[in-house]
């Protein structure tokens, strides 16, 4: 048994799994004694394990007793005995580490281990595969393990209800897809009452497909979007009234702190045009809003100064440099008031109200662990993104699987007719064949000409669904010949017929090679499981996309030369190579764009980490007089720097402005206009102004009673900040897409962004402390208090964001009615071509 680790890829993975190995010793020294417990024995070993972690034993510490247990369980509820390379492998999973395992060698029952191990604690698991019928199949399969241990499972899918979901994350170990597990993290964070949260602090995560998870679908923001409460008409309605407003009379102008204030008589004006009775009801904080934008739209903003009107579009211009900042908008429905005063296209009326990547999502956990066959390529990058090493973890028996080389062809036609010649030779023995293709399209291509044969096939695309499931599991039975996606049946073990192994083993055929060798390892990885004979060939063209866009010209010249015809091949292992450098190219970049992606994102997480714990100490504070407190301060000092700013001279105070915008804020009159600043220092104005807000809030309390401005409170900073983080979003998107254009000279439109999201950031905080004020210090009660939601027509969606796919290949054209060739599964016209008149 142990000579097999003797044959170990690379000295470094050797030194690892040497240190390991006295770890799974321990383990198989248990497994005497706990062989000859008692079902309700072994099952009462749960218990013994948390109460001695209760005592300060630590999960290291247990771990070879409770390996054992688990390894006894297994067996007699599934009827699987954990081999030592996957006690091995269940080892380097709660360390928090990747273990690379083959496909067939039995991951699913690998993470057992761990997770029971990890679950002892109380603080939960969480176990993410791809898709939801692998999550429901493996919650149910290795359920049986954990039930019979006394542990409950539960079972994150789509469309469940709120019960369900919070059941489930109150489970020991909970299995779910990673889209499910990250929507509901950004659900959790938008709920209006702390109880209608689902899930628990993120405790440990064991990932399932660890590559496909945090490299293919790192990339592709989980976002969910949704409608403003206002029509855009609301914009126009404004844009109408506000130009009859008389200055002085009905507002006032302050350029210095640079807002718009409504007087009574302004406010009566709009309250009279709106039909409504008084603009400072809580109902109507949104109207308020929207008339102190359409205000500062028209009275503040100047065009041709702060913006111009270019294309239909408004274009902020930057006040320092005077360049026009293409793909910044303004925030907080103010561009939107701006379009509207200028009569074009008022834009963007669905907001992102939440947004996260997979890859800040999953760093979140406090340990994070993943399995896959193939992760040893991206090694790199998951120790620098996730901090996560992998550990190549041998197989049970001997590796006797035989990979060709490849077998190159100058046109695509040439090449899938060898494909379909090598495809009928095995079906006339009978041996099995796996055919993986890099798109739908090419899938039907193949389909066709196969009938046109005669030869029986199945056919598969990623659309996953246990049908799917059944058709791949049987892909090894003699005779059988299967078509799919790269992606499509993965998770599912491909076990041989009777009498194929004696034929060579399952057959696979890869039409063409893919951008990333780990999604060719992991096709090939589908025949020599568990030491079964098969083997592997991948058929290759000059017009593929990976050789037309890197080294083709180098091959095809020698092809030439060589006078070699459209249908005759070359295999040679150098062709193998070069193609392989290839790849190792398209990685890195792909590398560096995700790296790049990522370090744009962290700069919003950073501020996402920072609103989110705002938000929960909002709905899990009892008594928030004390922020609205620290608010007022703020706020307050905030102000001072405007019209009594320590650098400038007593005597070049604004106090009359002081006064002016103090009374906008808070209702409450103070005179410092006829003040000699040499009676009262900045400190002493400071004191006085803090001193009247805690009066006049302390005042209100005892008017409205303490229970009613305690729940003001919350509904009002859940408001305030719900709207403003949801506008910061959309600003900072904005930002992102157009930062590039606005990088000059030599600045780095990286750092651009971080200075300029920091700005936005600290503005938008400004703004909520002072939006959060205003209310509270206006709003008169009308209808009873309720928290509300900032958006409604909810939508989800795991976008598309800046992936960039292989560029299409130029020939034959498209019908408008055919598959998309870039594999999307839709029809041309309502993919890529929706576009072409």
């Amino acid at each position: 048994m142990f000579d097999i680790f003797k044959k170990i890829f690379g000295s470094t993975n050797e030194k690892e799994i040497k240190k390991l190995m006295p770890i799974v010793e321990q383990v198989n020294n248990w497994e005497p004694k706990i062989r000859v417990l008692s079902d309700t024995e072994l099952s009462a070993k749960t218990i013994e394990f948390k109460e001695r972690l209760s005592k300060g034993e630590t999960l290291d510490e247990l771990l070879p007793e409770a390996y054992a247990v688990v390894r006894e369980a297994a067996k007699r509820t599934l009827g699987m005995r954990p081999f030592d390379v996957q006690i091995l492998g269940g080892i380097v999973l709660h360390q928090g580490r990747i273990a690379e395992m083959k496909t067939g060698e039995g991951k699913t029952l690998v993470a057992t281990m761990p997770a029971y191990l990890n679950a002892l604690t109380g603080n939960g698991v969480h176990v993410v595969t791809v898709n939801d019928y692998l999550a429901k199949r493996d919650s149910e399969w290795m359920g049986k393990v954990y039930r019979f241990l006394g542990l409950e499972v539960g079972l994150i899918v789509h469309g469940l209800d709120f019960e369900e979901r919070k059941k489930a994350y109150n489970a020991d170990i909970t299995y779910g897809t990673n889209n499910e597990f990250g929507f509901d993290y950004l659900r959790d964070n938008m709920v209006l009452y702390r109880e209608h949260r689902v899930q628990r602090e993120l405790n440990y995560a064991i990932i399932d497909e660890v590559d496909s998870i945090l490299i293919d679908e790192a990339r592709t923001p989980l976002i969910i979007s949704g409608q403003s409460d206002e029509s855009t008409d609301i914009y126009y309605k404004f844009a109408r009234f506000v130009p009859r407003l008389k200055p002085e009379e009905d507002f006032t102008v302050d350029e210095k702190a640079h807002t718009v204030i409504p007087t009574e008589k302004g406010i009566k004006k709009a309250e009279d045009f709106l039909g409504v009775e008084n603009l400072y009801d809580e109902e109507n904080m949104e109207l308020l809003h929207h008339f102190h934008q359409a205000l500062k739209a028209h009275y503040l903003m100047k065009r041709d100064r702060d913006y111009v009107v270019k294309d239909g579009q408004v274009i902020i211009v930057d006040e320092f440099t005077g360049r026009l900042m293409f793909g910044r908008r303004y925030s907080e429905g103010l561009h939107q008031a701006i379009e509207a005063k200028e009569g074009v296209k008022v834009e963007r009326e669905s907001k992102t109200l939440a947004m996260i990547t997979f890859q800040n999502y999953f760093r979140m956990y406090k340990k994070l662990a993943g399995m896959t066959g193939t992760a040893a390529t991206e090694e790199e990058e998951f120790r620098k993104i996730y901090g996560l090493d992998v550990v190549v973890i041998p197989t049970n028996k001997p590796m006797i699987r035989v990979d060709h080389p490849d077998v190159i062809y100058k046109t695509e036609k040439a090449k899938f007719e060898a494909v379909v010649r090598e495809i009928e030779d095995c079906y006339k023995i009978g041996r099995p064949v796996l055919v993986g293709t890099v798109s739908i399209e090419k899938s039907e291509r193949l389909s066709e000409m196969l009938k046109k044969k005669g030869i029986p096939h199945q056919v598969l695309n990623a659309k996953y669904h246990e049908k799917e499931a059944e058709i791949i599991a049987k892909a090894g039975q003699k005779g059988a010949v299967t078509i799919a996606t790269n992606m499509a049946g993965r998770g599912t073990d491909i076990v041989l017929g009777e009498g194929v192994a004696e034929l060579g083993g399952l057959h696979v055929i890869g039409t063409e090679r893919h951008e990333a060798r780990r999604i060719d390892n992991q096709l090939r990885g589908r025949s020599g499981r568990q030491g079964d004979p098969g083997s592997s060939r991948f058929f290759v063209s000059l017009e593929d996309d990976l050789m037309r866009l890197f080294g083709s010209d180098n091959v095809k010249g020698l092809m030439d030369r060589l006078g070699i015809e459209d249908d005759q091949p070359i295999e040679h292992p150098l062709i193998s190579k070069a193609i392989e450098n290839a790849q190792k190219k398209v990685e890195a970049k792909n590398f560096d764009i995700r790296k790049h992606l990522l370090e744009y994102d962290d700069v919003m997480n950073k501020q996402r980490e920072i609103i989110y714990a705002e938000r929960a100490k909002i709905l899990d504070g009892e008594n928030l007089k004390e922020n609205v407190f620290s608010m007022m301060e703020d706020v307050v000092e905030g102000l001072l720097n405007i019209y009594a700013a320590k650098e400038v001279y007593p005597e070049e105070w604004d106090l009359k402005g002081l006064s002016e915008y103090f009374y906008d804020l808070f209702l409450i009159k103070v005179d410092f206009a006829g003040l000699n600043p040499e009676q009262k220092s900045r400190e002493e104005i400071k004191e006085e102004l803090i001193s009247l807000l805690k009066k006049a809030y302390e005042k209100k309390e005892e008017e409205i009673g303490s229970d009613t401005l305690r729940e003001l409170e919350k509904v009002v900073m859940l408001k305030v900040v719900d709207q403003k983080w949801m506008d910061h979003i959309d600003a900072m998107d904005q930002l992102r897409q157009g930062i590039g254009l606005r990088a000059y000279g030599q600045r780095d439109p990286l750092i651009e962004y971080k200075i300029e999201g920091f700005e936005m950031f600290q503005e938008m905080i400004k703004n909520i402390k002072e939006d959060t004020l205003r209310y509270l210090f206006r709003i008169r009660l009308g209808a009873p208090l309720q928290r509300k939601e900032v958006a409604r027509n909810v939508t989800y969606s795991h976008g598309d964001e800046g992936e960039k796919k292989m560029p299409i290949r130029k020939g034959k054209k498209v019908g408008r009615n055919d598959p998309c060739p870039c594999g999307s599964g839709k029809k041309y016209k309502k993919c890529c071509g929706r576009n072409e008149s």
